[in-house]
């Protein structure tokens, strides 16, 4: 790999985990965008290399957060076991549908989120 490839997945990692400190997002929102844009990477390929660097942010960040007594174990149980279901119902869909759609998607999903947001929904 390149310099400058290595270079710019270094960004991005460290992009993510302040946006992930910050405001408890990295993956989706920050790595997927930045690996289509920068590094040219199929939707799909992006999305799971997120995952898979998620794994890592999350542990480093949930074991800080449990160390100041910041996590409810309990919640995120309730939040994290139903997770399991949404994640494979997205993987058959996601293997299903065009990389084009898959983005165009994702980038309606953030604008969506982006209003409601600014307009307090």
């Amino acid at each position: 790999m390149a310099d400058g490839r290595w270079t710019r997945i270094a960004v991005i990692g460290i992009s993510a985990g302040f946006f992930s400190a910050l405001f408890g997002v990295g993956g989706g929102i920050i790595i997927v965008p930045l690996l289509l844009m920068l590094l040219a990477y199929d939707p799909k390929i992006a999305t799971a290399t997120s995952l898979a660097a998620i794994v890592i942010m999350a542990a480093v960040g949930a074991g800080a957060h449990a160390a100041l007594g910041n996590v409810d174990f309990g919640r995120a149980a309730l939040i994290g076991i139903p997770a399991i279901l949404g994640v494979q119902i997205g993987l058959w869909i996601k293997d299903r549908i065009s990389s084009r759609i898959l983005t165009l998607a994702f980038a309606a999903l953030l604008v969506v989120v982006a209003i409601r947001m600014a307009v307090g929904g």
